[in-house]
């Protein structure tokens, strides 16, 4: 089993379909050393949570320094010196209604403005391009099953694709073998999930072994992949690039090194590999031997 998924992993490297996929392509969602923030929205929906996030932000500072200034108000106005009678009461009607009323009037305010961008990501559309998604410990599988062909993606540095975790000369010359630079290294994959910009791509989403879980940080998702189970996402990429992720769930000893690649091509760049991947990965089995997973 292992020497079978160790030699997939090498033709998907020397297949060449990775940097043919990605020319002239440029590195969009990848995390920056010392940087913070989020990485660029490539989707409505990763906008509509940044925007909601940064709502949410000014909500909270604002409230944060009301309730520090009123302190600061009360310890100078109020304290022994100044103030060395204290007022004899035992509550105040107006403050309490307004300690109640005000905090109610801005939780519904974040709900209506959250619920629908909640609703929008579960919400499935119609897709274009369907791609059933399965983890492995530790690497992912892709069905793009329009197209009827299947193959595996291996972070280029895992033993599958020659590596041993380490950024060697060997893996460094993978990695440019590739299209990327050792800026890439833990971040590329040997094959990448290529769709064409502007359409709406639904993933299927399912573990083999543990749970694991596909998040795309410049797209706005994030799911998990439970074994047995088949749960969706959708996104629609509004910007060609390359887009990094990776599973965000604890799924064992090589959880670090099982990371998503994306790359968001033309729609005539898109076709184009699609002939290539067919002739390449067609009847490929969708499901190494010794694993069963959800159906449907």
């Amino acid at each position: 089993m292992k020497k079978l998924l160790s030699l997939s992993g090498v033709f998907c490297t020397l297949g060449g379909l990775p940097a043919m996929a990605q020319d002239q392509l440029e590195i969009v969602g990848k995390p920056v050393s010392g940087k913070m923030g989020f990485q660029p929205a490539a989707t409505e929906l990763a906008r509509d949570l940044q925007g909601l996030d940064h709502m949410i932000l000014i909500i909270i500072t604002a409230i944060t320094l009301l309730v520090i200034g009123l302190i600061l108000w009360v310890v100078v106005r109020y304290n022994r010196r100044a103030n060395p009678t204290p007022a004899q009461f035992t509550h105040h009607s107006t403050v309490e209604i307004l300690w109640t009323v005000v905090p109610i009037v801005i939780l519904v305010f974040i709900g209506a403005v959250s619920l629908p961008v909640l609703f929008k990501q579960q919400e499935i559309p119609d897709a274009d391009i369907t791609i059933k998604v399965t983890g492995y410990q530790w690497y992912w599988g892709y069905e793009y099953v329009d197209a009827g062909f299947s193959f595996d993606s291996y972070m280029i540095g895992q033993p599958a694709t020659g590596g041993n975790y380490m950024l060697t000369p060997e893996v460094e010359a993978k990695l440019v073998e590739a299209g990327y630079s050792r800026d890439e290294f833990l971040l590329a994959t040997d094959t990448a999930v290529v769709v064409p910009v502007d359409k709406i791509v639904v993933m299927n989403v399912t573990g083999a072994d543990v749970i694991h879980s596909w998040a795309m940080p410049a797209f706005g998702v994030k799911q998990d992949a439970v074994p047995g189970r088949l749960a969706q996402l959708w996104f629609k990429a509004e910007r060609e690039g390359i887009y990094f992720g990776q599973c965000s769930e604890l799924c064992g000893k090589d959880h670090a090194f099982m990371p998503i690649t994306v790359k968001v091509v033309s729609q005539e760049a898109y076709e184009k590999w699609l002939e290539k991947a067919t002739e390449e990965y067609a009847g490929t089995p969708a499901v190494p031997a010794g694993y069963q997973i959800a159906a449907k």
